[in-house]
């Protein structure tokens, strides 16, 4: 699947720059349809053409051609390379006048979706219209934007000297202009896309814009999990080493050799960094009978994997058969982690160290057994990861999980959004086990809604079945990007529920309360829930909420602005400098409390993280949990952030 950023906004925003940074850096294709713009721009100034429709006739003997290099993007147009001439103050003035036509974008939308088509992984693409027409179903919409005086000033200084205007007026009325014609012409004008996310470059550099970019698409998952593949010989204890490192029994394990046959892959993560781990069949040098298909099945994950991890049975050592495997390792030319296993005491330590001989660097030793060293060698393997892996883990859908109570109307909400009955409801609570998914649209974009099963109470969790099924939502409430905790308004809000929300919590997801059955609540009700909301939900004042009536799909198109004002809170980073600006006046105002008879000082602040937000703030002193939550209550009348819970933490550093 080929992952598509796009990238809108007005002039001098950065959009290509930041482009083109954030496709080198993932090694995808980059595209500037403007370039193409003023390509045809060049065409009709070249030729004298004016007429749109035999504008677009001239295309047939000569075509635009577009390298998508984003270290060296060219244009050539029939056997003209116009690069450099695009770029003249001639075509800059026309190419709003010629861009307006429809005959031209359309034959320029057949071009851009010719050479998006032909992109493999990835491609980032950027224009003015791409999230809106050209690429509507791209997994990442970005808006970028600045104020006029930031883009007028960047503007200007990448016009050489002899190009007009060149003042940063002149430049800013040109680019005034050009925003006015873009954004009020008939055919695609410039727009935010509904599920775009905007971000403001006026105080960002280029490089921390195309780090936010990197966030986002690192955050979503879009760049793919890299793919750890354990090889080795048969009986060595790979898939014993699988299961250490996910914490449960999930790859078979029998001392009988050769049980694992096919490739098994499970995600795993390590000090927040995912991936991908392959189990792999036992590889032999000779194979014969069922054997070829697995050793061909292992030289496969080689091919596939991004590090190979090279398992060797320490209380047998090195056999020639690993000798031969080495060689093909090698070969693969990818960072290779050598792992003694089975080193379960220091007479194992001991023989395990002439696996130096191997010539693969220092053996880890670690007993899959035991766990001993299992933590080291994961921190080993977690530091040759590279950024962008071979799997890709996600399709770009935004991903939300229905929580709740048995028979809040999880599985009916997902029905009626749905438009069909996707989930079995009945009046029977708990008819829900397994978490189902399903691609739904609502609001104009794609969703993946994940319905789980109702999370009963522990005391009431007496059958197995009611066990696994709460783990499995609490799983998929990991998988998830925000969570939709249906409660059921026509009853008093509940422990259980408070429970849900807790959880949500923190889990750092994006939290919206939709209060179903709202067909059922009378008057009388209404005030009393409002007050059990001001009473119990205090904690979540924060969280959006949605009164709606499954059942009758009432209110439903509530949902989704809910949604995407929640992930863009959880998806968003304040810039340092505004940070630490508001931070300054805060403290100005209102310094922390004294404690024991010394009053700690603030020294700087930043944000780590986001999804969900979190914010570190350094001092030379403890601060007060109440100081704490109520810079975080500040922060979100400063900044926003509804929808989502932000994390504030202190980091005490001493006076030097």
């Amino acid at each position: 699947m080929t992952i598509v950023v796009a990238i809108d906004g007005p002039s001098g925003a950065g959009k290509s720059s930041t482009a083109r940074a954030v496709a080198t850096r993932a090694k995808w294709n980059y595209l500037d349809t403007g370039a193409l713009y003023r390509g045809i721009t060049w065409l009709a100034l070249s030729e004298g053409i004016s007429d749109p429709h035999k504008l677009v006739e001239a295309l047939i003997d000569h075509p635009l051609i577009f390298t998508p290099d984003p270290k060296s993007p060219t244009l050539v147009c029939g056997n003209v390379d116009i690069t450099e001439a695009i770029r003249s103050t001639a075509v800059t003035d026309m190419v709003s006048e010629i861009s307006a036509h429809a005959p031209v974008r359309r034959a320029l939308f057949d071009v851009q979706i010719g050479i998006i088509k032909d992109a493999h992984s990835g491609i980032v693409v950027e224009g003015r219209d791409i999230g809106t027409i050209v690429a509507p179903d791209a997994q990442l919409k970005i808006y970028l934007t600045a104020d006029l005086e930031a883009r007028a000033l960047r503007r200007a200084a990448e016009l050489d000297q002899d190009q007009l205007p060149s003042s940063e007026p002149e430049v800013a009325a040109q680019i005034e202009k050009r925003d006015e014609q873009d954004s009020t012409r008939d055919v695609s004008p410039l727009a935010i896309a509904e599920d775009a996310i905007m971000i403001d470059s006026t105080e960002l550099s280029l490089a921390e814009t195309s780090q936010r970019i990197w966030e986002i698409l690192k955050g979503r998952r879009l760049l793919g999990l890299p793919i750890v593949a354990l090889l080795g010989r048969p009986n060595v204890g790979k898939s014993t080493l699988i299961n250490r490192f996910l914490g449960r029994r999930e790859a078979i394990v029998e001392d009988t050799p050769g049980v694992t046959r096919d490739r098994v892959t499970y995600e795993c993560e390590w000090n927040g960094k995912d991936f991908i781990l392959m189990d792999t069949g036992g590889w032999e040098a000779k194979p014969d009978g069922i054997s070829v298909g697995v050793s061909a099945g292992a030289e496969s994950a080689m091919q596939e994997a991004d590090v190979l991890a090279f398992v060797i049975d320490a209380q047998v050592g090195a056999l020639d058969e690993d000798e031969v495997l080495v060689q093909e390792l090698r070969k693969m030319k990818k960072p290779i982690v050598l792992i003694a296993n089975k080193v379960d005491g220091p007479r194992e330590e001991a023989d395990a160290h002439a696996l130096w001989n191997l010539g693969l660097g220092e053996p880890q030793f670690v007993s899959a057994l035991h766990g001993l060293g299992s933590g080291d060698l994961l921190d080993r393997i977690t530091k040759v990861l590279p950024e962008i892996g071979a799997a890709q883990s996600q399709d770009g859908f935004r991903r939300v999980a229905l929580i709740g109570r048995p028979n809040v109307g999880k599985s009916s909400l997902l029905n009626i959004l749905a438009g069909a009955n996707r989930s079995l409801v009945d009046d029977v609570a708990g008819t829900t086990r397994d978490p189902v998914d399903e691609l739904i649209t609502l609001g104009g974009s794609i969703w993946r809604f994940i319905d789980t099963a109702g999370i009963r109470k522990r005391a009431n969790q007496q059958s197995g079945t009611d066990y696994y099924a709460t783990l499995r939502t609490q799983v998929a409430l990991e998988r998830a990007e925000v969570a939709v905790v249906v409660l059921d308004a026509s009853v008093p809000i509940s422990e259980q529920d408070l429970r849900i929300i807790t959880m949500v919590e923190e889990a750092g997801k994006a939290l919206i309360l939709v209060m179903n059955k709202w067909d059922l609540v009378d008057e009388d009700r209404q005030i009393t829930l409002d007050r059990e909301i001001d009473r119990q939900l205090n904690q979540v004042e924060w969280a959006q909420r949605v009164n709606l009536a499954a059942k009758t799909g009432w209110h439903r198109d509530r949902l989704a602005p809910a949604l995407r004002t929640a992930l863009t809170s959880w998806e968003r980073r304040v810039p340092t400098s505004r940070l630490n600006s508001f931070l300054g006046t805060l403290i100005a105002a209102t310094p922390p409390p004294v404690r024991g008879g010394k009053q700690p000082k603030i020294l700087y602040a930043t944000q780590a993280s986001i999804a969900p937000p979190r914010f570190v703030i350094f001092t030379t002193g403890f601060l007060e949990g109440s100081y704490r939550r109520f810079i975080e209550r500040r922060l979100r009348e400063e900044f926003g952030f509804p929808g989502t819970p932000v994390q504030v933490s202190v980091r005490v550093r001493e006076r030097e």
